[in-house]
């Protein structure tokens, strides 16, 4: 890729979140605290530059600040997927989960036509570049219990709160 990468810290309830963009499209949200630039930067072969007032960057700011005020149920971004294809599978189905919903990863797993590949799913969604707005946090166990969450369970569950999901 060899891009120049934009990036902004964005405030929110759960601490920092970094908002990365290559072309007016969303390559990462992280939160902050288990980012890493260097990482980032590697995976994604790409020069990272740190801009906080950038137009698309300020987009993803308002529309997370609508989101976590409550006003916001479906993000409006284009965005740019990097990965496998099978993790791009994961995270495609992962966008299909309605606001205030969970599913289990056995049931994504069946969404991508891979009903036996529940680990290879949980994984995937390990490694979403996307957090957020790509709604990881939206599955669970089949049991109903918060499960891995890259961003640690309690986001997790303020998410699912804030969605009025659990």
């Amino acid at each position: 890729m060899d891009k120049r990468v934009y990036y902004k810290e964005i405030k929110s309830p759960l601490g920092i979140l970094l908002a990365g963009s290559i072309d007016n499209s969303l390559l990462f949200l992280q939160f902050k605290d288990n980012a890493d630039l260097r990482k980032i930067k590697k995976k994604f072969k790409c020069f990272i530059q740190k801009q906080e007032n950038h137009s698309f960057l300020n987009k993803v700011e308002n529309q997370l600040k609508e989101y976590f005020h409550g006003d916001r149920r479906e993000f409006d971004l284009n965005y740019t997927l990097i990965g496998t294809e099978f993790q791009k599978k994961c995270w495609k189905a992962l966008s299909k989960i309605p606001y205030g919903k969970t599913i289990s990863y056995s049931k994504q797993a069946e969404m991508i036509g891979k009903p036996l590949a529940v680990r290879a799913v949980a994984n995937a969604n390990r490694l979403n570049p996307i957090a957020i707005v790509i709604p990881c946090h939206r599955v669970i166990g089949k049991n109903g219990k918060l499960t891995g969450y890259a961003g640690g369970i309690d986001k997790k569950e303020f998410l699912l709160k804030l969605e009025n999901a659990i």
